[in-house]
């Protein structure tokens, strides 16, 4: 029997934010330095020391919002080492990714430059965990005051007279760990005192983002936000889920192949449970609940240094992306930003570097192809498929997302099925289609993954597809990920 997928046009969840399609950029292995920035005097094709090549493939994904410089490294990171003339910057120890040296060459300036280019928000992470209040009160001044104080006069002087007007700022990252060990309380107290110092500039208002729970870890989450009171100088509450692995990043079992997936759709029980314990303390949703690291993270991979959490991306991550970022779709209400883990050459990367070559990941493809949802109304959609028995867990056997822009109907689908095809009539509920387009991400290996020696192993494939009024039939292909545009009649 075929499956069915039910969109119903007029049931509206909310506005799909762009942000749920940010990045994260860290200070770790190869995703700064050599990934994006290669320094002026590089013969690899740059402008102002930024990879051409890796800004010509993240424009097709539209990062809305990019987390920049941690991770671990924000709560050991001087922003002040990283701004001034270049020879003047010193060489710091990047204590928690391999003991290497940085250069500070990427700093404050050259990430708003990368974020510009790209027509991206910056998100600048600050350090609680070995710095000051008044290091991070005069980082937001340095970045945001537009008038004449000796650090705009700074700003001005390193290039930029102009103020950045940096929005987003998150308060410490992972104070649970590796920022600080702190317990909620504790973080509470901590968030409450340095966001104090951080200030509205004019044209600047301020979103503050505070480090929620390691996971689905509920009592982290009450127990900051009772210790938090009634303080509300706070937008976001993020918190941190990361799937990891079942085999490794290319080898692996049909049975490793379902339990992955299964494990990526349990962050919908984040969601779900970590929005209902903050509406406890937040019913009219002030506070926005974010997933500013997610994705998988599989065994370092050999040959390269295991602190650098390199890995390959298959056919496999690609599904674990499109139905993570389904997933944030369907709760537009709930969440209202996410941040992949990471950009480039660190785990679930978009794009991997060697040198000067350069590609684009499967998972790299799924975020150029669900760029359309961004904006859109997500609207409620039902699928009704056969599931699959992985062991003792039920695994959906179709599931998506679809939203509203334009006149035009979004539907993204993932078959998660290893070796079997999924007939569905996808049916339109009060109005109707007058033509159909898909593309399609899918390898008969589900191993299938690409290399620099065959770059297009996995690719999007466009083809058309026949909209009889409601009704549109499309077979999805088997380990396959799904875009399906529709212009309504």
């Amino acid at each position: 029997m075929p499956a069915r997928i039910k969109i119903y046009l007029n049931e509206h969840i909310a506005r799909i934010n762009p942000n749920i399609y940010g990045h994260f950029a860290e200070h770790l292995g190869r995703c700064i330095y050599e990934g994006i920035w290669v320094g002026e005097d590089s013969p690899i094709p740059n402008t102002d020391g930024i990879r051409n090549d890796v800004i010509s493939a993240l424009k097709k994904m539209k990062p809305p919002v990019i987390r920049w410089p941690g991770g671990c490294y924000a709560d050991d990171y001087h922003w002040e080492y990283g701004v001034g003339p270049m020879e003047s910057r010193p060489r710091t120890v990047n204590v928690h990714w391999g003991q290497v040296i940085d250069t500070n060459e990427f700093g404050t300036h050259e990430f708003i430059k990368f974020c510009r280019m790209l027509g991206a928000e910056p998100y600048i992470c600050g350090n609680i965990g070995s710095g000051t209040p008044k290091e991070l009160r005069e980082w937001v001044e340095y970045c945001n005051y537009p008038d004449d104080s000796t650090l705009a006069r700074r700003r001005a002087k390193n290039g930029h007279p102009e103020p950045f007007k940096v929005k987003y700022w998150g308060v410490g990252n992972e104070n649970w760990g590796c920022g600080g060990n702190l317990t909620a309380e504790e973080y509470a107290t901590e968030y409450r005192r340095y966001s104090t110092f951080m200030f509205d500039y004019k044209d600047a208002p301020l979103f503050l983002i505070a480090c929620g729970p390691p996971g689905n870890h509920t009592e982290w989450t009450h127990k900051f936000f009772e210790k938090l009171g009634n303080y509300r100088k706070i937008g976001g509450f993020a918190a941190h889920y990361y799937c990891g692995t079942a085999g490794s990043s290319t080898e692996y079992t049909v049975e490793q192949w379902y339990q992955l997936i299964h494990r990526a759709s349990l962050v919908e029980d984040l969601v779900l449970q970590q929005r209902a314990i903050m509406d406890g303390y937040d019913p009219k949703r002030h506070i926005g609940l974010i997933v500013d690291e997610w994705g998988t993270w599989h065994p370092p991979a050999q040959g390269h240094n295991p602190s650098f959490l390199w890995q390959q991306n298959t056919i496999r991550d690609a599904l674990v992306a499109g139905l993570s970022l389904d997933i944030f779709n369907r709760h537009a209400d709930k969440v209202v930003m996410a941040n992949i883990a990471q950009t480039i050459n660190v785990l679930q990367a978009m794009i991997l570097t060697e040198g000067e070559k350069m590609l684009v990941t499967p998972t790299g493809h799924v975020y150029a192809m669900y760029a359309q949802h961004q904006g859109g109304t997500s609207l409620r959609t039902a699928f009704e498929a056969e599931s699959i028995s992985v062991g003792n867990v039920s695994l959906f056997g179709l599931a998506g997302s679809a939203s509203l822009k334009d006149n035009r109907i979004f539907l993204t689908v993932v078959n998660p099925h290893a070796d079997s095809a999924v007939e569905a009539s996808i049916s339109l509920y009060d109005g109707s289609a007058k033509s159909a387009s898909a593309v399609v991400l899918a390898n008969s290996d589900i191993h299938a993954h690409n290399t620099f020696d065959a770059l297009n192993v996995v690719e999007p494939v466009n083809i058309s597809l026949n909209a009889n009024g409601s009704v549109i039939n499309h077979t999805f292909p088997s380990a396959s990920v799904t875009a399906i545009s529709a212009e309504l009649g």
